[in-house]
This record gives structure tokens, C-alpha cells and sequence, in this order.
């Protein structure tokens, strides 16, 4: 294999269904589906890898961990910034830094769910349905509400 790409922070265990990473000929990419909470955790899994893929601030990259990391050569991010990369670290060393193009729509659409739970009270709802039991409250409605 000429590149290895390691995705991080692949909780939800998506990040190889999403994008079609076979285009990329001979590299190995492995996703991250555990955190890799502290820095030393991150040296030992990241070491072999010349390219790492962060979903958003999860992973902190600060200088004295990119400066352990000389196969590490293109560090990229979901959305357009990560405050948890030291720039100036990254590009002193000569490491490439880029961004994806982000969506617009799911803090929304995250925004109107959290809001129906809290006015509905859905988590106690379902907990109820599931212990055999019915609706517990009535909730609020949100027509009119600003």
C-alpha cells in the first residue's frame, strides 16, 4: 500500500459507507470507531499513517503531537475548521491541512428534534410504550410558540 488513512472518531461506524474509498488505489483506510481520548493514545494508533481524516474537534492535534508524527502529511477535517489543529505546527512541519465542504441543513434539523423532545417529552414516551404501559403526559404544542 502506497498511503494509509486513518479516519477518526467513526462512532457511528459510517465513515467507510460514505464515500467510495475503493476509488482510492492502493491505500489502506481504517476506520476509528473507539475514541482515542488522550495524546498518547493518539501517537500509538496514528504513527504508521501518512494521512488522517478528523471529524471535527474530537481529536486534538496540538504541536508536540504532530511534531511525533513525521509519516503524517495530509491532515484533513470535516467542515472548513478545527480549532483542535495547531496551524502553525501543521505548516511549519509541512504537513497539509484541508477541509470538506460542509452541509447547511442538519444543525436544523437537529434544532426542530431537540425541540419536539423537550416539548413532547419523547425519550419518557417511548421508555413508557416499551415498559407496556401508555402515555405518562400530555405535552406542549408548539404552534404559535417562538
Amino acid at each position: 500500500m502506497s498511503h494509509r488513512i486513518a479516519l477518526l472518531d467513526d462512532y457511528v461506524g459510517i465513515a467507510l459507507k460514505a464515500a467510495d474509498w475503493s476509488r482510492l488505489r492502493d491505500c489502506e483506510v481504517v476506520a476509528f470507531t473507539q475514541p482515542l481520548s488522550t495524546e498518547a493514545e493518539l501517537l500509538g494508533a496514528l504513527q504508521p499513517f501518512d494521512i488522517v481524516m478528523a471529524l471535527r474537534e474530537r481529536s486534538q492535534f496540538p504541536a508536540r503531537l504532530l511534531e511525533r508524527l513525521p509519516h503524517l502529511k495530509l491532515l484533513v477535517t470535516a467542515g472548513m475548521r478545527n480549532a483542535a489543529i495547531d496551524m502553525a505546527a501543521a505548516r511549519a512541519l509541512g504537513m497539509m491541512v484541508c477541509g470538506t465542504r460542509g452541509l447547511s441543513y442538519p444543525t436544523a434539523e437537529l434544532a426542530i428534534a431537540m425541540m419536539l423532545d423537550l416539548a413532547r417529552d419523547i425519550p419518557a414516551q417511548q421508555a413508557s410504550l416499551r415498559a407496556g404501559r401508555w402515555q405518562t403526559s400530555a405535552g406542549i404544542g408548539l404552534n404559535g410558540k417562538v
